[in-house]
């Protein structure tokens, strides 16, 4: 229990207004002030969950399956480890293959994910940290198009970093207000996540100050960019598409009359998808129009309320708009191409990859599959994964190379042991035992997940990890 969170009366007082009959106001403060637990999804482009219950046994982790989501755990570590090891430093989540994200934050994208299909076009319009948008990725497994926008620049270098360690190679981000997808994208995308900016009423139970700023007036301020955007979002859905609004907040003011907002804008033309038999026991959350009204008292987990549309027909939108400005990248020449293909033919046994190589000056970019159709209706941060830079020579390979498709490498690889990975997160070089058995590049793994480039050399692989990764501190291992 923590007593030092910040509950103001006024809050209280208007939670009492809307809060359910068959729940009460004392168990919602009471575990709006006990601790939360900690989730973590496993990241299925890495590493599988069979092989993640094998490690947590081996660990001695404790794991509870989470009932919305096949891939998260809440999960407890022996209290030793805990004290002397941030989780953020095990291999586990070093390596990619897990990502610590609440348990009701997992839901979004499990509620879209019953629509996709094979080589969707996918946009998540306000994707930073990047939870939501590499659960998407994974459960796309790499496949078709997701569009990872973010406004705030500092949240969008964060998204980019994560995503590389999680090894999304399906995405192009942006870093746009959200309110120019329907003008600039009209009717593009087969399905669309807002997980739209909130008051994060929900969140008390991470954040004690989470409630210090609040305020009746800053949720009504909000409502009106949350009605802003949701609007955004329908016009830039194709029909036929999927549709689902989220936040991690419990007034109706940003939630239901958001959706009632759709509704009465697009009478005819969109329906709501009823959520009520997502999970098992997805009806103790369920309003009486078919959402999900996450009180964190329900599951034991933050609040957080998620709706689901689909556009039954075409809208026009008068205001289409076009990008302005020449697309920088153009396809590879057949001997950039081939230079490329030979050389990771010949060091990793790669024959093939997945997507469009691009080129742009002397950079080689990995372009998903089905971009075409995306790529020059706005300006992008990055498109796919950088994955070589050309030189004289040949070529350079880049860390996202390995992170993203060191998994159909068959030759060169090489296994971290616990120490060796420590010594390569910290940017030291890995020795060796014995000389290298190869020359060249090689993909380091970690949790038999890749997780960088190294370089062959006499005893020992030279580190590539890019400075900006290095890490300090304690890694790994514990005492």
């Amino acid at each position: 229990m923590n007593n030092k969170t910040y509950i103001p009366d006024e809050f209280i007082a208007d939670v009492a207004s809307y809060i359910p009959a068959h729940l009460t106001i004392d168990d919602f403060i009471a575990s709006c002030r006990s601790g939360l637990r900690r989730a973590v999804r496993v990241n299925t482009l890495k590493m599988s969950q069979q092989a993640f219950e094998h490690e947590a046994a081996k660990l001695n982790w404790q794991i509870e399956p989470i009932p919305w989501c096949a891939q998260g755990y809440w999960l407890t570590r022996p209290a030793d480890e805990e004290a002397s090891l941030p989780i953020g430093n095990t291999a586990q989540h070093l390596s990619g293959c897990i990502y610590v994200q609440e348990a009701s934050s997992m839901l979004p994208p499990m509620a879209l994910a019953t629509s996709l299909t094979p080589g969707d076009r996918v946009l998540d319009m306000a994707a930073a940290p990047g939870s939501k948008t590499s659960q998407l990725a994974a459960l796309m497994e790499n496949q078709g198009v997701l569009v990872a926008n973010e406004l705030s620049s500092s949240r969008l270098k964060t998204l980019a970093a994560n995503l590389k360690r999680m090894g999304v190679a399906n995405c192009a981000l942006s870093h746009f207000d959200g309110q120019v997808f329907g003008d600039y994208m009209y009717e593009s995308f087969d399905h669309i996540l807002l997980d739209a900016p909130c008051s994060g009423e929900g969140t008390v139970r991470k954040d004690p100050d989470a409630l210090k700023n609040w305020s009746l007036a800053s949720n009504q301020d909000i409502a009106e960019v949350q009605k802003t955007l949701i609007h955004s979002a329908f016009m830039a859905l194709k029909p036929g598409g999927t549709l689902v609004y989220s936040t991690c907040t419990l007034t109706p003011l940003e939630n239901q009359q958001i959706c009632d907002h759709l509704l009465n804008a697009f009478p005819g033309d969109v329906e709501v998808i009823s959520l009520h038999d997502l999970f098992p026991e997805a009806d103790r959350a369920a309003t009486e129009q078919g959402y999900l009204h996450v009180w964190p008292q329900i599951y034991d987990s933050e609040g957080f309320f998620i709706a689901k549309f689909k556009k039954t027909g075409s809208v026009e939108n008068p205001q289409q708009k076009t990008k302005k400005g020449q697309f920088p990248f153009s396809p590879c020449s057949r001997k950039e191409l081939q230079t490329f293909e030979t050389s990771i033919r010949q060091q990793f046994g790669i024959a093939s990859l997945p997507g469009q190589l691009m080129s742009r000056d002397k950079e080689l970019w990995l372009f998903p599959q089905n971009m075409d159709a995306l790529a020059e209706k706005i300006k992008y941060s990055r498109i796919g994964i950088k994955v070589a830079t050309t030189h004289k020579n040949g070529v350079k390979l880049e860390h996202e190379f390995a992170t993203c498709l060191g998994h159909l490498a068959t030759n060169n690889v090489f296994a971290l042991d616990p120490t060796q990975a420590k010594a390569y997160f910290q940017g030291q070089d890995i020795r060796l035992d014995a000389t290298g058995p190869a020359q060249g590049e090689v993909i380091l793994t970690l949790c038999d997940a890749p997780v960088g480039l190294g370089k062959w050399q006499k005893g020992k692989i030279k580190n590539k990890l890019p400075r900006d990764l290095v890490l300090n501190g304690q890694l790994i291992t514990w005492v």
